[in-house]
């Protein structure tokens, strides 16, 4: 099989991007974290790893995402697509294998993980139904490189988006071949991605790092100031 544009984009991330800034989020109560490209990939590595390991992945698995614009939301499409599978955002089309989610409840489709939003939380905030796989408990332990055994059918479902967007590009079914991930023309943008939904805000940040930039998130109904546009040296906003 041949390398994917997905495996192509995060080897870039290691090497050409992999210390500087990829992803930077701003949480709901301040805090501000930075993820080099190398962390980024660390971290999509050590969940593709939980995706293989832990929750048995395969190609063409249906992943439903049950998460907010997170910079963890977008580790876990970036693990979904390193291990082949499909992920599905919002409700609708077959049931989903796994479920990943910030709420979960016991009645959830599939297996059921888990995601804390703080980026230091060692465990999930509160108690979990039974069955429910802590991630935050469990991701730390698994290796921060991933080996891949091939790549996706360029014709695979990567993306199901079953929710309105204002994402042309990234709505409905979307294929590996269609996933906006090969480098444009122009130069490596900052982009602050403030109350946008998520697969816009998906499709833009493929672009971004495929270019060499950068994408600030905040949380949805945050509106950042001015001190953070000059801080990060914002060059470009998407909103919805």
């Amino acid at each position: 099989m041949t390398t994917s544009a997905v495996s192509t984009l995060l080897s870039n991330l290691r090497t050409r991007q992999a210390t500087s800034p990829a992803l930077i989020w701003y949480g709901d109560a301040g805090e501000r974290i930075e993820l080099s490209g190398k962390v980024l990939d660390n971290w999509v590595a050590k969940t593709s790893n939980f995706l293989m390991d832990e929750l048995d992945a395969e190609p063409g698995m249906r992943v439903r995402l049950d998460l907010p614009v997170h910079w963890k939301t977008l580790v876990w499409v970036l693990a979904v697509w390193q291990t082949g599978g499909t992920a599905v955002l919002g409700d609708g089309g077959t049931a989903a294998e796994v479920t990943v989610t910030d709420s979960p409840e016991p009645d959830a489709q599939g297996t059921v993980v888990a995601v804390a939003p703080g980026a230091l939380d060692l465990s999930f905030p509160g108690d979990l139904p039974a069955g429910v796989v802590d991630y935050a408990a469990e991701i730390r332990s698994y290796a921060d490189t991933y080996v891949s055994e091939g790549a996706p059918e360029a014709a695979g479902a990567a993306l199901e988006v079953h929710a309105a967007t204002a994402s042309a590009e990234l709505s409905g079914t979307v294929t590996y071949a269609a996933l906006p991930v090969k480098a444009e023309d122009g130069s490596a943008e900052v982009l602050l991605a403030a109350s946008a939904d998520l697969p816009l805000v998906l499709a833009e940040a493929l672009r971004i790092w495929a270019a060499g930039g950068s994408v600030v998130l905040t949380p949805a109904g945050t509106e950042p100031g001015e001190r953070l546009l000059a801080s990060e040296r914002v060059t470009r906003r998407l909103e919805a």
